[in-house]
C-alpha cells in the first residue's frame, strides 16, 4: 500500500526541511515521502521503489518543485513485502546544497533507546480515507503509539487520523528523532519500520555504497 496525511494541518512551511519529496520521474507521479540524513542519503521504505525515482529537497508546496536529484535505490536485501524489513537508502547522484530549507536529521545512536510514545507523522498524501486526495502542502500530524504491534521490529500508532496512500517513506518523529518508517496499514493500525533495528544495516550501507 502506497501511503497520506489524514486529518492533522498543514506545516509550517520548511519548518521539516528534511523531508524529502519522492516521485517516479517517467510517470511524473508522487511515488513516496523520505527523509535526508546524510548530504547525499536519503531514508525511505523499500517498497517505494521503482526504476526511475527521482527526490525533491526542500519542498513545501508541491506546485512549486525545485529541480530533482536522481537517485541509486539500495532496498534492505531481505525486504519480500510491506511485513517487514521495509526500509531503503536512496543515494543521491549530486550531493544535496544544506541552507535553512535543507537540512539533515540525525538518527538515534543505538538500538533500543527509550523514545517518548507521542510522535508526529508527515508527508503530501491522501488527506481522506475514501478517495483520492493528494495534498499540495506538506501536512502533518500527533500521533500516539500503541502497544498493538505484531512484532519487535515494528511501530505501530492507531485510530481514525494518520498517514495514509502517498506517506510511506515518511519519518515518525518522537522527540525531534525519526524512529520510524511509515510502511503500510493493517485496519485503523499504521505500521512503522522501526529505524533502530537496521543501524547497522544504514551505516555499513552508506560506507560501502560509492
Amino acid at each position: 500500500m502506497d501511503h497520506g496525511i489524514v486529518g492533522g494541518k498543514e506545516s509550517i512551511p520548511h519548518s521539516h526541511p528534511y523531508m524529502v519529496y519522492i516521485c517516479d520521474k517517467k510517470m511524473h507521479l508522487q511515488a513516496c515521502g523520505g527523509f535526508l540524513i546524510r548530504e547525499n542519503f536519503v531514508l525511505t521504505a523499500a517498497h517505494c521503489k521503482t526504476n526511475n525515482l527521482r527526490v525533491y529537497l526542500g519542498v513545501h508546496d508541491t506546485n512549486d518543485l525545485p529541480e530533482g536529484i536522481e537517485v541509486d535505490a539500495f532496498p534492505h536485501p531481505d525486504f519480500a513485502n510491506e511485513q517487514g524489513d521495509d526500509i531503503m537508502l536512496l543515494k543521491l547522484k549530486t550531493r544535496a546544497t544544506l541552507n535553512k530549507n535543507v537540512k539533515t536529521i540525525d538518527l538515534q545512536k543505538t538500538k533500543g533507546e527509550a523514545f517518548p510514545s507521542n510522535c508526529m507523522a508527515m508527508g503530501w498524501g491522501w488527506q481522506e480515507y475514501t478517495h483520492t486526495s493528494p495534498s499540495n502542502v506538506l501536512k502533518e500530524v500527533n500521533l500516539t503509539l500503541t502497544q498493538n504491534c505484531a512484532t519487535p521490529d515494528l511501530i505501530c500508532t492507531e485510530g481514525g487520523t494518520g498517514p495514509y496512500r502517498g506517506d510511506s517513506g515518511g519519518p515518525l518523529i518522537c522527540g525531534n528523532v525519526p524512529h520510524g518508517i511509515v510502511s503500510h496499514s493493517a485496519g485503523n493500525i499504521t505500521v512503522y519500520t522501526e529505524i533502530s533495528h537496521y543501524l547497522q544495516w544504514i551505516h555499513k550501507t552508506m560506507r560501502g555504497s560509492f
